[in-house]
């Protein structure tokens, strides 16, 4: 069972009710959506309640959610940059070419508009996982091969909250976000896939393990925390 609620201060908030919950918990889905889980048993302005008690908070996290704007001459990853061109036609168009992201506009479409803009973020995914895809695999066979390890496969995916991820058979899976950060904190992501060839849990063994290949790794730690697998321009 769920309740929509509008709150003047964060929009809508869906007030959703589950079996077996304990405790109320507050999400914000990456578009800034919020939603409160509560026991099937509390009354919904009870779950109100508790999301003005976190209104702090809750305005802080759809901040950093809000999709951000792109205009033209913004760089997407490593080697790709955003134009638009207005002319004469009736839909939206994108085409990602090896350096550029070029959007087609009928005339007088502003690049602002919900149209334009979403046909860019899906065209930057596409020039994001192109670059991935020619660039990642050749730096984790080097890296391995520099430092002795062994892995089956390496494929590009568009993860939300991880920027890589290693199973038991050394297949490794990259986020082609990746592509958005510097080299040594992309170096850092792939050290520490490769780490998990040899040792699959986060415990001092592994953290040991990949300080003999990662410089300053405490710095990088904190450093990577710091970005979010997300679309984002550049300058």
């Amino acid at each position: 069972m769920q309740k929509r609620i509008h709150m003047p201060e964060i929009g809508e908030v869906i007030l959703q009710k589950r079996k077996g919950a304990r405790s109320m918990r507050l999400t914000v889905g990456h578009d800034g959506a919020l939603r409160v889980s509560m026991p099937s048993w509390s009354p919904y302005y009870m779950g109100e309640a508790f999301a003005r008690s976190k209104l702090d908070w809750i305005v802080a996290q759809q901040a950093t959610r809000q999709q951000p704007l792109f205009t033209a001459g913004q760089r997407i990853g490593k080697a790709h940059r955003l134009q638009f061109v207005e002319e004469t036609r009736q839909t939206i168009s994108s085409r990602v070419g090896m350096t550029s992201i070029v959007v087609r506009m009928p005339l007088g479409t502003m690049h602002e508009s919900d149209a334009a803009q979403a046909a860019v973020r899906k065209a930057a995914v596409r020039a994001l996982k192109q670059e991935a895809a020619q660039l990642l695999p050749d730096r984790v066979h080097e890296l391995a091969k520099r430092y002795g390890f062994n892995y089956r496969s390496v494929t590009i995916k568009r993860l939300k909250s991880r920027w890589g991820s290693c199973n038991s058979h050394q297949e490794i899976a990259l986020n082609c976000y990746l592509m958005q950060l510097p080299w040594e904190l992309i170096d850092y992501v792939i050290l520490h896939e490769l780490t998990h060839t040899r040792i699959m849990a986060h415990g001092p063994s592994f953290w040991d393990e990949l300080s003999r290949y990662v410089v300053s790794l405490n710095d990088k730690r904190k450093a990577i925390k710091a970005h979010q697998p997300a679309l984002l321009p550049q300058l």
